[in-house]
Order: structure tokens, then sequence, then C-alpha cells
């Protein structure tokens, strides 16, 4: 478990410094919401930009795939959710391993969206920003739900 943790991390980290010299930045194409703003931000990446941000792609596989095994790991083997029932440290086991899934999706249509394929962008850019709100949604309500158990924990 800690490794995967550990290993998400720095993933993140390094995917972040990576991608810094994006502008506007990686979180405003995953919100971007429709296919002119998408096509825009891809504008002012130019092919140089969106080269970097295709080349991140299969680190951002193992990134998904390390958060999502930290979470499922942390609610099943660990005690930090030992005061929940049962069947609420399976709907919290969910969250992170739904989180890596909606990242797939995302993943795969932004992969689809930047290689040229813009005449589908009209139905495709809403699916992948509903994917990408899905992933943070339930990213941050993992790390609400942990600060609640450490808190029923310490008490």
């Amino acid at each position: 478990m800690r490794t995967t943790g550990i290993a998400a991390l720095l993933l993140f980290i390094g995917l972040a410094v990576y991608l810094l010299p994006l502008q506007p930045n990686l979180v405003a194409l995953q919100f971007a919401g429709n296919a002119d703003a998408f096509q825009a931000i891809l504008a002012q990446w130019q092919p140089a930009g969106v080269a970097l941000f295709r080349s991140h792609l299969p680190v951002d596989a193992a990134l998904l795939l390390a958060y999502g095994a930290f979470g499922y790991l942390l609610t099943t083997r660990t005690a930090v959710f030992a005061r929940y029932t049962p069947a609420w440290r399976l709907r919290v086991s969910a969250l992170m391993p739904v989180a890596a899934l909606a990242d797939v999706g995302e993943n795969i249509l932004h992969w689809y969206l930047t290689s040229g394929h813009l005449e589908n962008a009209a139905l495709l850019v809403p699916i992948a920003t509903a994917c990408s709100a899905l992933k943070f949604a339930g990213i941050v309500l993992f790390g609400v739900v942990v600060v609640h158990a450490r808190s029923v924990a310490r008490r």
C-alpha cells in the first residue's frame, strides 16, 4: 500500500513539473467543456505543446493505476476505516478506482482528440470533461473521507 502511495505521489509531482510549460495549463483542457474551447487551447499550445501533452499520457496511465490501487488498498488493508461499517468501507474503497477509470476514459478521449480527429469533438469533448469532473470528484471525496476517518479514529 505504501509503495502505491509513494509511486502515485512521485508520478504526480513528476508529471506536474513536466507539464508546466503548457499554457493554458492541463486543467484548462480537462475542463474545456466544448469543442471550441478545446480547439482554442490546442491552438495556444501549438504542435509542440500538443506533442508534450500526448507524451505524458503513458506515464499518466501509470499514475492512475497507482492512485487507484492506493485508495483501494488504504481502504481495505489498513485500520484507517476500521470504524466504518463494511458497507461504507466498500463504498469508499470504490472511490479511487472509479476515479482512475474516469481518468482512463478522459485519457482515451484526449488521445483521440489531440491526434487531429476533431470531427466528433462536439460530442466527445463534453464526455471527456465529464470524465475529468468524475475523476476530480472521486479524488477530492476520497480525501475528505480520509480526513473524516482520521478524525473519527482520534476521538
